[in-house]
């Protein structure tokens, strides 16, 4: 069984390393994951390969007798100077990438066409933003500025695919309406909880090569926290598609929403009249 699962196609993508390819904050994560496990790998092989020289080297043998050292300050600071100086190096190179996978960066000139939203991310204050809420079992994408309950009536939203234009930032308002969920598409960045009362904040930024083909691209993902007994089934996917895809993707909702809430509204007034003439 355990064997089947790691010959599993998703189960042994990038088995040692992040996912990464679908979006630029992904990409560093992997990069910067690559290197301190590199060097981890340095420090892990010269620290056993002294340890089994030593053993071989100075095993107990009959008639002789162990040097009895006391200490030896050289060798007490070289590696203490040696660690600190690899976590100095780690840190740095951790600070130096974390700018660029926490802030987003603008959108491409073949991006969607966004007015300024006055968000303070990215830089431009332009964005496509979208309210990511996590309720049991299956996820909300609701495509507003403003994610505050009844400030988005209106707008347009999907289930369990979210689909988004390539060449363009998009951030995400994540939130939940009952328990601890957690947001994760692998290969578009780090994973995210979905906490209720609280909003937390991410982005990514898909290339354009993967709007090419009609359809666009699908990264799959799934909800990382433990939700509650249907927890398995709680997927999440990102559609990638071109921007004239997309935006016959968003009109035809906004279209599907009128005709619903045309629909309800003469539901309500027939019901209204029912009850008028019924006393």
């Amino acid at each position: 069984m355990t064997g089947a699962l790691l010959l599993a196609p998703v189960a042994g993508a990038d088995l040692l390393t992040p996912e990464s390819g679908g979006s630029p904050n992904a990409d560093d994560i992997d990069t910067l994951y690559k290197f301190i496990f590199a060097v981890a790998i340095v420090v892990f092989v010269g620290v056993e390969g002294v340890l089994l020289y030593s053993v071989f080297k100075f095993k107990a043998k009959k008639g002789r007798v162990a040097a009895q050292i006391r200490g030896n300050t050289r060798l007490e600071i070289g590696w203490t100077v040696g660690a600190a100086l690899i976590l100095v190096v780690l840190a740095v190179i951790t600070f130096v990438k974390l700018d660029a996978i926490r802030n987003p960066p603008d959108s491409s000139p073949d991006g969607l066409q966004l007015a300024d939203t006055s968000r303070r991310l990215p830089p431009n204050g332009k964005a496509l933003n979208i309210c990511v809420n996590g309720q049991q079992y299956i996820w909300r994408y609701t495509y507003a500025d403003n994610c505050k309950t009844g400030k988005n009536l209106g707008a347009p939203f999907s289930y369990e695919e979210m689909v988004v234009p390539v060449d363009t930032t998009v951030t995400l308002d994540i939130g939940a309406q009952d328990v601890a969920h957690s947001w994760w598409i692998p290969k578009l960045g780090g994973k995210f909880d979905a906490i209720p009362g609280y909003t937390n904040h991410t982005w990514f930024k898909v290339p354009g090569k993967f709007g090419t083909k009609p359809g666009g691209t699908v990264f799959f993902g799934q909800c990382a926290e433990l939700c509650g007994r249907n927890h398995a089934n709680m997927t999440a996917r990102v559609r990638a598609v071109s921007v004239q895809e997309y935006q016959r993707w968003l009109s035809d909702r906004e279209a599907d929403i009128k005709s619903a809430e045309k629909q309800g509204a003469a539901q309500r007034k027939q019901l209204d009249s029912g009850n008028t003439t019924n006393p």
